[in-house]
Parts: structure tokens; sequence; C-alpha cells
């Protein structure tokens, strides 16, 4: 069986008083897309491609998951990335992924080289219509990115909402900026946000 979750990407936060203090700090990892909980279903091989689920291929939506043409009626979402291992120990995905698929180690009738088994891993997805919750301000997606809006979870933590104020939340900062260290930041900025890759640190502006 493979599972899927869509993500809101885990964000590290020092909020800055006037006077440069810290006033709060916190991390915050939040599934489901929106306000929601995951997503459930399974993951059945078709036979597209060399690798099941590899990168530029697309699959179906609902109760299971499957790997169809992308020209197919079925196709719902284009694989953007697809890597080995488990999530939390890989790569981080494209900014823009909307959901992530995650492939359990399996033994089914198709495999991807011929040696009976799809090896574990994970597929960055992107929706092929919208909505597109990793779009910069949409609120979702396994990442947060420069665009988007978060907003006070609880003493210590932020949490990624829309910036439109759709999510039930008005947002309070802005991710303006991305840089490699905190003093890289420019002038008004009110917050720090992890965000991974080569420029981690997101540099809030408040709203």
């Amino acid at each position: 069986m493979r599972r899927t979750d869509r993500f809101r990407g885990a964000v590290c936060a020092l909020l800055l008083a006037a006077v440069g203090a810290a006033a709060l700090t916190g991390c915050q990892s939040a599934r489901g897309e929106g306000s929601g909980g995951g997503l459930t279903g399974t993951a059945l091989p078709s036979g597209y491609g060399a690798t099941f689920l590899g990168a530029g291929e697309c699959s179906s939506r609902g109760d299971a998951f499957r790997e169809v043409s992308c020209g197919s009626e079925k196709a719902a979402a284009r694989v953007l990335a697809r890597h080995q291992g488990l999530r939390a120990d890989g790569p981080a995905c494209p900014p823009r992924t909307d959901f992530v698929l995650h492939i359990s180690e399996s033994v089914p009738a198709f495999d991807e080289d011929g040696d009976g088994a799809v090896p574990r891993g994970f597929a960055c997805m992107r929706n092929l219509e919208a909505p597109h919750p990793g779009d910069p301000g949409k609120g979702g997606g396994p990442r947060t990115v420069v665009g988007d809006c978060v907003r006070s979870a609880r003493e210590g933590q932020v949490r990624e909402t829309p910036c439109d104020g759709s999510g039930g939340a008005a947002p309070e900062f802005e991710v303006a900026a991305a840089v490699q260290r905190r003093d890289q930041c420019p002038p008004g900025t009110r917050l720090y946000v992890q965000l991974g890759g080569d420029r981690a640190v997101g540099c809030a502006r408040r709203v």
C-alpha cells in the first residue's frame, strides 16, 4: 500500500521585537491542505515509463493513485521530482509542489527494473489544474516559499495560511525574501522563517 499526505512545510520562526529582542521562537509542522487533515489512498503501478511515477509522468486521483498517460482524461497531477527513500532523509521538493505522494516498498505485478519490487520513495506532485496550494501565498504545499504568509498558531509557533485570508485566519507576516543568513535580511524584517535549501532563511515582514 502507498499513502499520500499533503504537507504544509515545517515553519521555524523567530519573532523580532522592535528593539531586536527575541519575543517568540518555535517550529510548527502541519499536515493537510489548508487547515484540513491528510489525504490517504493507494498508488498502483500501471506500466507507463521505466520508473514508476518518474519525473514528468502523471497520476490519477481518487481512492487509488495510478500512473496514467499525461494525455489521459484520468490524469490529475504531474510528477515534478521523484526520489528514493524517506522524504525526511531526501532532498526538498521543488517550490511549486502541491502535495507529496509517498510510495511504500512493495512487490507488485509490474516493477521498475524487473527485480520484482518497487522501492520506497516519494514523488513531488503538482496538480494539472487549479487549485495549486503550493503556489506562493496559497497557504499549502510541502514547502514555505517567498510570497507565502504565516500566522501565529500558539506560543512560540507560526503556521502557513493563505495571504488572502481565505484560510479562516488573517495572515500576520509575509515572506518577502530568502537569504543564506539572518543578517542579510532587508530592513523591516520581523520574522525569520526556515525555508530549507541554499537560501534557508526566510525574511518575513508584517502585513
